[in-house]
């Protein structure tokens, strides 16, 4: 076995193609042998949240010492989180809403899903998810942006367990590419997850999971009913859901 072929390496890697696949931050190239297991990497997800939102936080941070007021700088916070993350998250969320309301079987739902056009019900879903997200920052992002960090975090920790719970619903697509982590994977990402939630904000981050395990429960039993499994829209969908059941917690607690 080779010096880049090693466990060691591969973890070391982990992170970089968890960045690759959830962002689009400037990266170094990696060999193409770091994406040939890329389920593998999904204990790494949680970091890929980390990085995202803290830069979003930053530029949050950097609003107000700047005198911009708490709304306007969680609008640039937000709109820091979708240049970051190409959108990606967005964008399942559109097309699943489109999907699930627009389609009276899996098969047109699916056909909708893969449409890039964007519908009514998806439209209403992304005001309702950036009008949720904005007000939760705005009153957050003054007496705690880290609580915007956390969310990103363990919005994304919950995914390789989505991913491991829900079959792919497509013979292809991002998600089968992916593959399956496997409930150890899935379990690393949690507790990763909810150990960068849990050092940012407390114990609060234990209800914020528990919140979000909660909804995405039903949201997995949702998708299995809709389409029989889990697509990348489906999991970027989650992670929209996840992200405002974690906001919305720690600004209820």
């Amino acid at each position: 076995m080779s010096e880049t072929d090693s466990p060691a390496r591969r973890i070391a890697l982990d992170p970089l193609v968890a960045l690759a696949l959830l962002t689009r931050l400037p990266l170094p190239r990696l060999p193409e042998s770091a994406f040939a297991q890329q389920a593998r990497a999904a204990w790494a997800f949680p970091l890929a949240g980390l990085a995202v939102g803290a830069l979003a936080a930053l530029a949050g941070l950097a609003a107000l010492r700047l005198g911009l007021p708490a709304g306007i700088a969680a609008g640039l916070a937000l709109a820091a989180q979708v240049m970051l993350s190409g959108a990606m998250h967005e964008d399942g969320l559109a097309d699943v809403a489109d999907g699930f309301w627009g389609g009276f079987d899996r098969a047109r739902r699916l056909e909708i899903m893969k449409d890039s056009a964007i519908g009514s019900y998806g439209v209403l879903a992304l005001i309702l998810s950036l009008g949720l997200r904005w007000s939760a920052l705005s009153l957050l992002l003054p007496q705690d942006p880290a609580a915007l960090i956390a969310a990103a975090c363990l919005s994304r920790a919950t995914l390789p367990a989505l991913m491991t719970a829900l079959p792919p619903a497509r013979a292809g697509g991002l998600s089968r590419g992916v593959g399956v982590p496997g409930w150890t994977v899935s379990a690393a990402a949690l507790a990763l997850g909810l150990g960068l939630a849990y050092a940012l904000t407390g114990p609060a981050a234990l209800a914020a999971l528990l919140t979000t395990a909660l909804l995405l429960t039903a949201f997995a039993a949702l998708a299995r009913a809709k389409i029989g499994g889990q697509t990348g829209d489906v999991l970027g969908a989650s992670q929209q859901l996840g992200e405002i059941a974690v906001l919305l917690t720690l600004l209820a607690l």
